[in-house]
């Protein structure tokens, strides 16, 4: 824990304090939002399904289900994360990891589901780990119009979108892996969708579920096109030299911080 405290001071000295990230110049940033009520969304093209509790479960989705105490943690993250977005008028974050299987997949998820609990947001969480996607089989998504057919021009984006059931939360899911992912991810349809998914909704906060920052150049090409990140460790998965190496590539991207995911924690501390 000590060793990832000194990593993220030392990386917070190395970012330029004027550092932004590239779709977003002074003239388009936005003014801190002022909390609203939002009414629960009809969704008329948008796909609504209702998601398996015990297949969430499985999965480690505790958000979904606001009665389960293991939500707490995600909603003090929600906290801090909408916290520093709102004060700087961002709406995209990018969650990203130094290594395959630190748990990104489902702290994105649970994440997503912890805004859209909130009544002054909506979110939305678009599956952009080409390779390897997860989103969708973590939710235990059907079969049917993604991302896939989206960037295929094969669909409209209203319809890959999926309700799962929370009123103010829509996914985009990649379906099946996309070949030559990072040719596509720098690709202008690619930075076309996502300035579409930014602007389209006021009060909308996207999470983008990327590749691991070390597995492939994927996440590297795209990042610029987010406003902020969030980082996801997995305990004792990830050696400092990966870390020091992943914070290097991240140099120039509004870090929010690192996450330390699989930590053993007792489950008392979650009930006051």
């Amino acid at each position: 824990m000590e060793r990832i405290k000194h990593a993220i001071e030392k990386a917070k000295q190395q970012v330029p304090a004027h550092a932004v990230p590239g779709p977003v110049t002074n003239t388009e940033r936005s003014a801190p939002r002022q909390p609203a009520e939002i009414g629960d969304i009809q969704y008329s093209q948008t796909r609504v399904i209702q998601l398996d509790q015990d297949h969430l479960e499985r999965h480690r989705i505790v958000a979904f289900n606001k009665s389960n105490p293991l939500s707490v943690s995600f909603d003090m993250l929600r906290t801090q994360v909408l916290s520093k977005m709102n004060e700087n008028g961002w709406r995209t974050l990018a969650i990203v990891s130094p290594t395959p299987e630190c748990g990104k997949t489902v702290v994105a998820i649970n994440l997503a589901m912890s805004i859209a609990h909130q009544s002054s947001n909506t979110a939305m969480l678009v599956d952009f780990d080409l390779r390897r996607p997860k989103v969708g089989k973590t939710l235990g998504i059907p079969n049917g119009k993604s991302l896939n057919e989206v960037l295929a021009d094969g669909a409209a984006l209203a319809e890959a979108l999926v309700n799962p059931g929370l009123p103010n939360l829509v996914v985009l899911p990649t379906a099946r892996p996309v070949p030559k992912s990072a040719e596509m991810l720098s690709s202008r349809n690619v930075a076309d969708l996502i300035a579409d998914i930014r602007y389209r909704y006021q009060e909308r906060i996207v999470l983008f579920d990327l590749p691991p920052l070390l597995a492939n150049d994927d996440a590297i090409t795209i990042l610029p096109k987010f406003d902020c990140a969030l980082m996801i460790v997995g305990n004792g998965m990830v050696s400092k030299a990966e870390l020091d190496e992943s914070l290097r590539h991240l140099h120039s991207t509004n870090l929010l911080g690192v996450v330390l995911n699989k930590a053993e924690v007792p489950l008392s501390n979650y009930y006051y």
